[in-house]
């Protein structure tokens, strides 16, 4: 069995990775916008959890692997837990981050110069938005929906005419409009399709900076 396999498995069995062991790390890298993995290594370490803490989680994982998966600890060490639990909350979530901010509303970000974040569970149940820019106290909504063989726009279309009573009760409740996004994969990489709502949504921020 795979060490990797092994190191992982328990870790998820015994919560390890949960947001109370290693805090919110997804969070905390968006706060710290690292420019490079040990920028990212600097902030977690002071203002997340300290490395003591996480080295002592990857003792507790060897301990969990030596009391559960006896027959599979033979090319397993400490130190393989260590360096699993620090290059997870470091390596991997940074890796992860780099790939988030490439996405959709990734570039959003970088051609809008704001902030948009996940918008909340309730949200998306409620209002159908993925995601949200808040200006002021007023929120701008977004749904980012791909476009690809197996999505046709009339059938996006359709979907947003259903979801357009929803849209507009966020508009009452948050005051800002909720806009459609279309994205497409295009050698490997995820475009824009209706570039033109880029100005629309550039046009609302403004509006809602003047209220």
């Amino acid at each position: 069995m795979a060490k990797e396999w092994i190191l992982n498995s328990v870790m998820n069995r015994f919560q390890l990775n949960f947001k109370r062991n290693v805090g919110p790390t997804s969070e905390s890298i968006r706060k710290c916008a690292p420019k490079s993995v040990e920028e990212w290594e600097e902030y977690y370490f002071k203002n997340v959890k300290s490395k003591e803490h996480i080295t002592e989680l990857g003792k507790k994982l060897y301990v969990k692997i030596t009391e559960v998966v006896q027959a599979e600890l033979d090319d397993i060490k400490e130190q393989d837990c260590i360096e699993y639990m620090i290059n997870l909350v470091i390596s991997r979530t940074f890796d992860g981050y780099m790939t988030e901010i490439e996405t959709i509303y990734g570039q959003l970000e970088k051609i809008l110069s704001v902030k948009i974040e996940p918008a909340p569970d309730e949200w998306d149940r409620l209002f159908n938005v993925d995601f949200y820019i808040k200006i002021n106290e007023k929120y701008i909504g977004l749904q980012i929906k791909p476009v690809n063989e197996g999505i046709q726009l009339p059938e996006i279309f359709k979907e947003r005419a259903i979801q357009e009573e929803t849209h507009l009760k966020f508009t009452d409740v948050f005051g800002g409009k909720v806009f459609y996004v279309f994205s497409t994969k295009i050698n490997g990489k995820k475009d824009i399709v209706n570039k033109e709502i880029i100005n629309e949504i550039r046009n609302e921020v403004e509006r809602l900076k003047k209220l």
